[in-house]
């Protein structure tokens, strides 16, 4: 058992870690825990660690998946409290295993929102009819320069209830082929019914599913 798999929660002052700086401070986690973890061959060798799904900047999560390998069998049911012991605030290990599916199975992720108006927010039912539209297009930018993605068909499930300050969203996005980044809901809105756009967003990772919206793991 050389390689594992650790589900991890990233909330508060950790969701604004950059996904560059997250690696280096799971790094110093591990070292500090004393994990054995196996490095790379060649003239820089680094920790063999891998994120699965890559979380956007200033977003919440408690679902995060991360496999890397070690170079001889852990105690796997230990070792989150092992890190969670040596880990900075807003950095939480959940569980870890030794994992029987790819990463490249994950399709769906489900997150939660709150969409915050300072006038007022519209009805629950004006938003979920948005995004059930046979067409929701939305214009994003990519290393290929700028685009428009289809949300219908890569978005499914939404619903919005109201909470204090505005409405609390919850709904599936494609998590691979295409890449949803939940914040392209907001965006869409701004770009066809800005009527309904809040004037804040703020968005949490949930739970991974496969394509036939099995939980993932």
């Amino acid at each position: 058992m050389d390689k594992l798999r650790i589900r991890f929660e990233k909330a508060g002052k950790a969701a604004y870690i950059s996904h560059l700086d997250l690696m280096h401070v799971v790094q110093r986690v591990f070292l500090r825990a004393g994990t054995p973890l196996k490095y790379s061959e060649g003239f820089n060798p680094h920790p063999q660690l891998s994120i699965c799904v890559p979380l956007p900047l200033g977003m919440e999560s408690g679902c995060e998946l991360m496999d890397f390998r070690v170079t001889r069998d852990i105690d796997a049911a230990a070792l989150p409290g092992e890190l969670n012991a040596v880990s900075p605030e807003g950095l939480r290990f959940i569980e870890c295993y030794e994992p029987q599916r790819k990463a490249s199975e994950i399709k769906w992720l489900r997150c939660a929102g709150i969409y915050e108006y300072d006038a007022g927010a519209p009805e629950a039912s004006a938003l979920e009819g948005f995004y059930s539209r046979g067409s929701v297009p939305v214009l994003r930018r990519t290393k290929r320069g700028e685009g428009v993605l289809e949300l219908a068909g890569n978005v499914r499930d939404f619903t919005a209830a109201p909470c204090e300050g505005g409405l609390r969203v919850e709904c599936a996005v494609s998590a691979a082929e295409p890449s949803v980044n939940p914040e392209l809901l907001v965006r869409a809105l701004e770009q066809n019914e800005p009527g309904l756009r809040p004037d804040f967003a703020s968005w949490r990772r949930l739970e991974f599913y496969d394509k036939d919206m099995t939980a993932f793991r």
